[in-house]
């Protein structure tokens, strides 16, 4: 792979970029229970489309975004996608206006949107920046940027948007004119527009700051073998199949335990006036995660096994989640956090490691994988748990992990089917 003598420059800039992703993303935690009530909304399933429509647009966007980085590069498709997603940003201004369900998630999509662009290129330049064997550790070290802003947006908008939202519900349901409820519901659903205005300025001055930076373009070697140089598609590379289904499970249980479990608070009777900072919880303990992997990756502990180690330690704590209650089983929601840090900058360099001029589409199809993951198995853990059995919906996780081993002790070593 190619390799640049001063990686300082690349790097702060992905940190910026990885600060930006983490902070929109984890505003979807916050976003679900408020949306439950502005909205109207009567089950769980309803209230995790969020995650559905914002997921969904890494889906449908990344093949496109890995086409325009070919003609445009690293650099200009980051811009692109940091105006993207300033874009819908804005859209939540009519969103709040009209207290459209629909339109909010086409707010959330445009923002996917954006993000899918911004991830389709940062995750392989990351990548190929440096040598593979260390790509974990560079994904790691501009993680912390991206947890920290996943500890910030939750605090930040939930307290905010969510300010007092346990006594509004109680008082809601004692409200019996639909004017008086009407008048109580559009003030909750302004208080949206002031930090998602403000997110929209800083992704364009941040877009300004990149246009003039001097990042450097760089390119994925091409492949070096004659067994690599049969490969006439990407699907004759079955470590990068294989862990496009392992990023999807990633992301199934990184937005279960992340986005859900201020919901799941809620539905096992905590206030939410106390439950909308559980995210906060969770993001803490990825950032711990991504700090021992910077110490540990590569010189104590290769990038597989530390898959292998976090995907034993989810299943572990999931199984604490089932069987406790209260609050033990919040913390352990929390510390699967700690279990899920280093299972991205794992599984993305093990998937396009050795793919050569294939890296970049190989790239989009991880990408892809976060829409299944992110929109699809948040609503299956909602219908089998839910606020009925909410503990129940934990094993979905724990099949994520099961795969997650399987790809850590087999998937990964597969070069031919």
């Amino acid at each position: 792979m190619t390799q640049k003598n001063n990686y300082l420059v690349p790097m702060l800039v992905m940190a910026l970029i990885f600060f930006m992703l983490g902070y929109i993303t984890w505003t979807n935690g916050p976003l679900i229970p408020y949306l439950k009530i502005v909205c109207n909304l009567e089950t769980d399933v309803q209230a995790f489309f969020v995650t559905s429509a914002f997921y969904f647009s890494y889906f449908i966007m990344a093949l496109p975004s890995a086409s325009l980085l070919e003609k445009i590069g690293f650099k200009n498709g980051i811009i692109a996608g940091l105006i993207v997603a300033a874009l819908g940003s804005l859209l939540f201004i009519p969103a709040a206006n009209s207290r459209m369900y629909g339109l909010f998630l086409t707010a959330l999509f445009m923002q996917g949107s954006g993000l899918a662009l911004l991830q389709t290129a940062v995750n392989p330049y990351l990548s190929i920046l440096g040598p593979i064997e260390r790509a974990a550790q560079r994904i790691s070290i501009v993680g912390i940027a991206n947890k920290a802003a996943g500890i910030v947006a939750p605090v930040l908008v939930g307290g905010i948007i969510l300010k007092g939202a346990g006594d509004l519900e109680n008082k809601l349901m004692v409200i019996t004119d639909p004017k008086e409820r009407d008048v109580i519901l559009s003030e909750m659903a302004s208080r949206i527009q002031t930090p998602y205005v403000a997110l929209a300025i800083v992704l364009i001055i941040v877009a300004v700051l990149i246009f003039f930076s001097t990042l450097p373009e760089i390119q994925a070697e091409e492949e070096a073998t004659s067994v690599q140089n049969q490969k006439k598609s990407v699907f004759g590379f079955p470590n990068l199949i294989l862990g496009v289904i392992a990023i999807v499970c990633y992301v199934g249980a990184e937005v279960i335990a992340g986005d859900g479990i201020g919901q799941y608070g809620k539905n096992i009777g905590i206030s939410l006036d106390d439950a909308k900072h559980f995210t906060s919880y969770t993001m803490a303990a990825m950032l711990v995660g991504y700090v021992v992997g910077i110490i540990a990756i590569p010189r104590f502990i290769k990038q597989e096994d530390a898959l292998k180690y976090s995907a034993i330690i989810g299943i572990i704590f999931c199984l604490i989640v089932i069987f406790t209650e209260g609050y033990t089983s919040i913390l352990f929601i929390a510390l699967l956090g700690l279990a899920n840090a280093l299972m991205w900058p794992a599984i993305f360099p093990l998937s396009i490691n050795g793919l050569g001029s294939f890296t970049k589409v190989g790239g989009a199809m991880l990408i892809m994988g976060i829409a299944p993951g992110g929109g699809l198995l948040p609503l299956l853990y909602a219908s089998l748990g839910g606020e009925t059995n909410p503990q129940r919906g934990f094993w979905v996780v724990i099949i994520c992990y099961v795969y997650i081993l399987y790809y850590a002790l087999v998937g990964y070593k597969k070069k031919s089917w």
